[in-house]
């Protein structure tokens, strides 16, 4: 109890609190900015905490990332621009708020949403830290390699009509995603002799080509089919009741956010499958057990909340093999792992025993910078919501500049730029052609994760095509994957002979 107290009195102290703020303020600004991430920034700014204190640093790099994932969940609301991957599903519902003049409420709700699913986490972290890493530490290749499996499987559905071209998109997305050197052999696979191509492709390059600039070639082609001129700003509306969020309709969705942020603990805990797999299965989830199927994509404040509540949960969460285990879940907390050796510590579970009262410390950061991240993102609603009064003439030229310099920052590459045109053209036919956008994403971003776990299956088991049948796990999850499938086709198939038979029914009439 003595370290507890002596911790969290450290967490009060005036230093620790300014750094925590000005990490969540500098977060959310560069989640805004697509193309600049929460383990960017932490890389940028680990040479800035070298003259602070461990836990002042700490504080400071955690804030920053947790700023970063509410902020690029702005640009994805307002501009239909996810600052970050993870921030993609928000837009869906977003979006289509904003150009209904409730930008402001969408914000709104992915705020309280973000908050409330990094709170949970963050006491999940502190309660339950030790057994969830437990089970973390059970997750061998086999049921790395089936847990892949079944999350491109559920999330296939996402974006489109029909499972079977969403399976379709995935596996296009792993082709793509294995562009590069092959890890086992080290030779080139599918460079075309291009030698940018040696390292594989940028997921930020992808990712805003993808899914801002697609939209504004959609968008660019609507007012050329319309009269392209006419086209005015989105107007945000006066109403009171289009602007606020009222306590009734946020605790409407409490389910949602509490399946969510439990996805995102989940999620986070297991390390390598990061934000956007929480994001993308908590808001497939909501879907499916929502009464209003048919609001989202076009509005709902439940989707907004699904997707920020799981991506913020997993900031904590990913934490948890880091503290317990020493294993950093995924690029963030890499970052933070250095972070923590510069300072002269070792995550892992002596930790606990050599460093107690800094642990505590940075608990009681940890729950600060939940609460700073209310108080910056409750302040700068109205300043946020500014961005997009403007005319579209302008507006989308902005957008072109932002997506195209989101693409060159990460490697100061004309290259990337080039990549993210290619992909914007192919999400536009994606588009076009009702094939997920979302599962190629996904599969795009776990294709390395899910060919390292199945290349460790092949070596251990020796070429032994029985390896899934000797670990029970990995086996449930493979027929968990096998029924998704076989039960899609199935109502679709079962849909399709209805509307049939509706149809013949009314001919006959």
């Amino acid at each position: 109890m003595e370290m507890i107290i002596a911790g969290l009195l450290d967490a009060l102290a005036p230093a620790s609190l300014m750094f925590v703020f000005i990490g969540v303020a500098i977060g959310v600004l560069i989640g805004a900015i697509p193309g600049i991430n929460g383990p960017m920034a932490i890389a940028l700014f680990i040479p800035v905490t070298y003259y602070m204190s461990p836990l002042t640093a700490i504080g400071f790099l955690v804030g920053l990332n947790k700023g970063a994932f509410f902020g690029g969940a702005v640009s994805a609301v307002l501009l239909r621009t996810p600052g970050t991957p993870e921030a993609a599903a928000t837009s869906w519902d977003g979006y289509p708020l904003t150009q209904q003049g409730k930008g402001e409420k969408a914000l709104r709700m992915a705020l309280y949403s973000s908050v409330a699913g990094d709170f949970i986490s963050t006491v999940v972290l502190i309660v339950i830290a030790s057994p969830l890493a437990a089970v973390a530490l059970f997750m061998g290749p086999a049921e790395i390699f089936a847990l892949i499996s079944l999350a491109l499987t559920v999330i296939a559905g996402i974006g489109t009509n029909s499972i079977g071209r969403g399976l379709i998109a995935a596996g296009f997305g792993i082709l793509v995603g294995l562009i590069g050197t092959e890890p086992v052999t080290a030779l080139p696979r599918l460079t075309f002799d291009i030698y940018q191509l040696g390292g594989g492709l940028s997921l930020i390059p992808v990712a805003i080509g993808l899914l801002a600039f697609s939209e504004i070639l959609l968008q660019l082609e609507k007012f050329t089919v319309k009269g392209g001129g006419t086209h005015t700003a989105h107007v945000f509306s006066s109403k009171l009741e289009d602007r606020l969020l009222p306590l009734k309709e946020f605790f409407a969705s409490t389910r949602t956010l509490l399946r969510g942020s439990l996805i995102g603990i989940g999620v986070g805990a297991m390390p390598g499958l990061g934000a956007p797999v929480a994001s993308f299965m908590s808001y497939d989830q909501a879907m499916k057990r929502s009464k209003n199927k048919q609001e989202f994509g076009k509005g709902s404040l439940e989707g907004i909340g699904a997707s920020e509540s799981a991506n913020s949960a997993v900031v904590a969460s990913s934490m948890i093999p880091l503290f317990v285990l020493g294993i950093p879940g995924n690029l963030a907390v890499a970052m933070l792992m250095g972070a923590f050796m510069i300072h002269g510590m070792q995550p892992g579970p002596l930790m606990f025993q050599e460093n107690a009262q800094l642990m505590y410390g940075i608990y009681g950061s940890l729950l600060i910078a939940s609460l700073f991240l209310l108080v910056i993102g409750r302040l700068g609603l109205r300043y946020f919501c500014k961005a997009v009064n403007i005319p579209a003439m302008i507006l989308y030229p902005i957008v072109v500049f932002t997506c195209i310099m989101g693409s060159y920052l990460g490697k100061s590459s004309m290259f990337d730029v080039a990549v993210m045109l290619v992909f914007a053209f192919i999400g536009y036919f994606m588009r076009k052609f009702d094939y997920s956008y979302v599962a190629f994403l996904i599969g795009f971003i776990l294709a390395p994760e899910w060919e390292r776990a199945l290349q460790q299956v092949v070596i251990i088991s020796e070429f032994d095509v029985y390896m899934f049948f000797q670990r029970p796990v990995a086996m449930g999850l493979m027929l968990i994957t096998l029924f998704v499938v076989v039960r899609t086709f199935w109502k679709n198939i079962v849909d399709c002979r209805k509307t049939e038979a509706d149809e013949a029914t009314e001919a006959a009439t």
